[in-house]
């Protein structure tokens, strides 16, 4: 069984980052999360047309937050490649969906922090309406909610979500790019 199909190996390389984000090695994603060290990731927040968000409920076979609701589609930045081609990567694996990099608008770059799981996180917003064909491996199934329904379901039962989208959620660039501000 690959590990497509398990959601995750821990055989993935990724670049280690200092606190600055500037490459300074190479490990393994077993090691990475082993040792606590910092990486780089991506989340997307997918709005349809009719405004309304995707949630993806992540994969029960992911090593972190199995079956936990979260960003329309996240992950990690394979070693050597830029957060905008993981971005399109991570989407077009786990939903499906293939798209230019000029449809992807960057919202957010979030510092290293323990609730990302150490790692520095850009966030994307997908705007539009996408056919989907979703990776059973990585992605449990996905919902809509508009982005209101969505704060105020993570305030009112938040272990059912992702510790990462919790955070990301009360980040100000994400909640603009989302109209969650006045």
């Amino acid at each position: 069984m690959s590990h497509r199909e398990v959601g995750q190996s821990p055989d993935e390389v990724f670049d280690v980052v200092d606190e600055r984000d500037v490459v300074v090695g190479r490990e393994f994603r077993r090691e990475i999360h082993r040792r606590g060290l910092r990486h780089r990731a991506i989340h997307i927040f997918w709005l349809r047309g009719d405004g309304r968000l995707c949630l993806q409920r992540r994969s029960y076979a992911k090593d972190n937050c199995p079956g936990m609701l979260s960003s329309s589609c996240a992950g990690h930045v394979d070693a050597g490649e830029t957060y905008l081609r993981a971005a399109e990567r991570e989407l077009r694996e786990e939903l499906g969906v293939a798209v230019p990099p000029e449809a992807l608008q960057e919202v957010d770059y979030a510092p290293c922090h323990a609730e990302l799981g150490n790692e520095f996180v850009r966030s994307y917003v997908l705007r539009g309406d996408h056919a989907t064909a979703l990776a059973a491996f990585e992605v449990d199934s996905i919902l809509w909610r508009t982005p209101a329904e969505t704060e105020a379901w993570a305030r009112t039962e938040p272990a059912i979500f992702a510790t990462p989208f919790l955070h990301l959620l009360r980040r100000a660039d994400i909640r603009h790019a989302l109209g969650l501000t006045a």
